[in-house]
């Protein structure tokens, strides 16, 4: 992840007309914006991560402040078009026949694994109330600030506060992820030491 001068400095690029400045937002948000919308709409999460793209090189011009209040903006703009597609998808009911499958990619074993692990992560997320999902992405996995992610939600700071708790709290009591969580070895007490 590049520092904040060196985004600040790609923002000001990106805003300017560098594609470059723009490559460098796009290689440091983008996998938080993918794996957010992953847990908001599943596997349109790409496309909507093209339209959230679309509309903020669009619109970049208009934008005004720091990387992490780029980071809201963004992920304001992923929740909105995140949000657009649930819509479109229940409108549109998808048959057997409309649903292809991707090629396979030849993959590299950790590659696998690492993804096998994600993919487990971010449904065991998706399994949440959406609200505590939201915030819970938002604030932990895409690392934004109580503030920035209740922007991006339209809700107060103290309810995506309570969201992520009860959200983490779910997480932490759920069988699957208790059953995943690497055993610890049993902590000395001072008489021991």
């Amino acid at each position: 992840m590049p520092t904040d001068d060196e985004l600040a400095e790609a923002l000001r690029e990106a805003q300017a007309g560098d594609e470059h400045g723009f490559a460098v937002l796009w290689r440091a948000f983008n996998p938080a914006v993918l794996r957010y919308l992953r847990v908001v709409v599943g596997d349109a999460a790409e496309d909507v991560a093209s339209e959230t793209w679309l509309q903020a090189a669009r619109d970049l011009d208009r934008f005004t402040g720091d990387p992490s209040a780029f980071a809201g903006w963004l992920f304001r703009i992923a929740r909105h078009r995140g949000v657009d597609e649930r819509r479109r998808a229940g409108r549109r009911r998808e048959t057997p026949a409309d649903i292809v499958d991707p090629p396979a990619v030849a993959d590299a074993g950790s590659e696998v694994v690492e993804a096998a692990e994600t993919a487990w992560a971010l449904n065991r997320i998706a399994a949440l109330p959406r609200d505590q999902a939201e915030a819970v992405m938002l604030r932990v996995v895409a690392g934004l600030d109580v503030a920035t992610a209740a922007a991006v939600l339209g809700k107060r700071a103290g309810a995506v506060r309570i969201a992520t708790m009860r959200g983490l709290r779910r997480l932490a009591a759920d069988p699957e992820v208790r059953e995943r969580a690497p055993r610890s070895s049993p902590k000395k007490t001072v008489e021991e030491v």
